[in-house]
């Protein structure tokens, strides 16, 4: 699947934040097909049993993934979670490239469904999450005085130009 751009890194979050020590550090690429996908490794912080990423630490991944897919079609808006469900399939290790994908499963001009799913590099389906968000203005998430481009400052180049993913059913 073609990578059309690279979203925005923050500074702080614990998923994609740049300047944030434990950070997962995920770069968030949109696809060719409207689909939102990612390339990253957890870290040994990140462990739950040893060898395994702890499934809080999956669950904020694949909701980050999710709540980012909206950016695809409406980049200036904003996503809040008012539910997720996670599927854990296999064990997830850290320290070892893995890959996701989510896409929109209905949307209105309010709110929107996702489904999200993490890959290991053979394809192997790890996790997967349903959630449906809220759709906010910049000034409704964060207040009238928060300065979004502040946070969500990094602009890094698009490093790759295709990601494989096995057949879904968008």
């Amino acid at each position: 699947m073609k990578v059309i751009k690279r979203q925005k890194n923050s500074k702080s979050c614990i998923i994609c934040g740049m300047e944030n020590p434990v950070s997962v550090k995920a770069p968030f690429y949109e696809l060719e097909d409207g689909t939102l996908a990612s390339v990253l490794s957890f870290k040994f912080e990140h462990q739950s049993y040893p060898n395994r990423t702890h499934g809080g630490m999956i669950s904020a991944f694949l909701d980050e993934l999710m709540g980012r897919v909206l950016w695809v079609q409406n980049p200036n808006d904003y996503a809040v979670t008012t539910t997720m469900s996670m599927t854990f399939r296999k064990p997830v290790p850290y320290g070892t490239p893995l890959k996701a994908r989510a896409y929109f499963t209905n949307k209105s001009s309010r709110w929107y469904s996702a489904k999200g799913f993490l890959y290991d590099q053979n394809g192997n389906l790890l996790a997967q999450g349903e959630g449906r968000y809220f759709i906010l203005s910049s000034t409704n998430a964060f207040g009238e005085n928060a300065h979004v481009d502040d946070e969500m400052c990094y602009d890094l180049p698009c490093d790759i130009d295709e990601i494989e993913f096995p057949e879904i059913n968008l």
